[in-house]
């Protein structure tokens, strides 16, 4: 098990680094192509001025697009004994407790840090779970706290927001404003670059969900010491609709389960992992 959340750790960095890698090849090829050199510092200034709100502001955008509301002990005993047991056992603060009123079976977790931290689960989720299986999911979302993931993410979706916005402002440059005759050979490249470059940064996101939903998994067994509970919770999942009402693709990441309707052609573009892999990769696992 411990073998299995290190090389969650260390796939997740490495595919940061391919997407700093990928920033930083895109803007030196616009770069080079529009003769401007001080691209690559508009653009640093950019993600850090996007990554800023979208670290301070992104956990109550994420609450209020999906309908969310907080909780109390006494409007949910039985849930909110679960979190309060849990983060005991992790060494958490206690994290506030929200409800989302929607029949699909789902959970997610946000918050910059633990002291900020939010568990949500879904009303179905409540209702077609045993109290194993509750644990389960909980300790998991709780696994996305201790682990820092909604930074991970944050910074991934920062990334993926600059790259297509440098992206696009190269492509509507280039049809619009024309293009500088002493960097031409560089013009071709870069637009090819523009186009490609939003798609590739989409896939590292997704590659990066989905690595760690495989370590909150690793890390909520490791908190129970119950695997049996996550992966009954996961096969129930598995038959039933886990779509939620409010779609949005921007917090899909964040929840247990994939909450979109509809399945994509191939696992590539899917922001969780199958379900039946996190079964498999949960019943391989040994302390």
């Amino acid at each position: 098990m411990y073998q299995q959340i290190s090389s969650n750790k260390r796939r997740t960095w490495l595919l940061l680094l391919c997407f700093v890698a990928l920033t930083w090849l895109l803007a030196y090829l616009i770069g080079k192509a529009l003769g401007s050199p001080d691209l690559l510092f508009l653009i640093g200034i950019c993600s850090l001025l996007y990554a800023t709100y979208g670290y301070f502001g992104g956990s109550k955008l994420a609450l209020a697009v999906n309908g969310a509301r907080q909780v109390q002990k006494a409007d949910d005993p039985r849930l909110w004994r679960t979190v309060e047991n849990l983060a005991i056992t992790d060494g958490l603060p206690m994290p506030k407790v929200y409800i989302m009123d929607d029949p699909a079976p789902n959970a997610f977790a946000t918050g910059r840090n633990p002291n900020t931290s939010v568990v949500c689960a879904t009303t179905g989720l409540l209702q077609i779970m045993d109290d194993n299986e509750l644990q389960g999911v909980i300790a998991h979302e709780l696994g996305h706290i201790k682990n820092y993931d909604i930074r991970v993410n944050t910074l991934a979706f920062v990334l993926v927001g600059v790259i297509a916005l440098v992206a696009d402002f190269f492509l509507k440059f280039t049809f619009f404003g024309g293009e500088r005759e002493e960097n031409s050979q560089f013009a071709w490249l870069a637009l090819v670059a523009a186009v490609l470059a939003p798609i590739a940064a989409t896939l590292l996101q997704l590659a990066i969900s989905r690595r760690r939903e495989y370590l909150a998994d690793a890390t909520g067994v490791l908190t129970t010491r119950y695997p049996e509970g996550l992966v009954s919770a996961l096969q129930k999942l598995e038959n039933v609709n886990t779509a939620t009402r409010r779609q949005n693709t921007s917090t899909a990441h964040m929840f247990f389960v994939n909450p979109l309707r509809g399945h994509s052609i191939t696992n590539l573009f899917s922001t969780h992992p199958p379900i039946e892999d996190r079964i498999k990769a949960l019943q391989e696992m040994k302390f």
